[in-house]
């Protein structure tokens, strides 16, 4: 079931979410362990930038999560209507003055 209009309200399952970050930010840091203890720092310091990323990551869905259910879908929040082509926040305004030609 969808669970908002995408792209302007998108929701995502947030635990889900949380449940792959923390499963990246393990294989990052034991990433970067690994590599340390083999003397590759290249390949360390990338693993501990990606581990960065993904503690940063994991602080937005955290606050989302306690900001409740409008960044969090439950089974009790309804999904929102879709805009049936109605959108117009991505659309360019049209000139109402005179149209222009390019000259011959």
């Amino acid at each position: 079931m969808r669970t908002g209009n995408e792209p302007l309200h998108a929701r995502s399952p947030l635990k889900i979410r949380f449940g792959l970050i923390i499963w990246g930010l393990v294989w990052a840091v034991a990433g970067t362990v690994a590599f340390v203890m083999t003397g590759r720092p290249g390949w360390a310091a990338a693993c501990a930038a990606l581990a960065m990323v993904t503690l940063m990551d994991l602080a937005m869905v955290i606050r989302h999560i306690h900001q409740g259910p409008h960044y969090q879908p439950g089974k009790d929040i309804p999904p929102y209507e879709p805009d049936r082509g109605q959108n117009n926040a991505l659309t360019r305004p049209r000139p109402s003055g005179p149209r222009r030609t390019r000259p011959p």
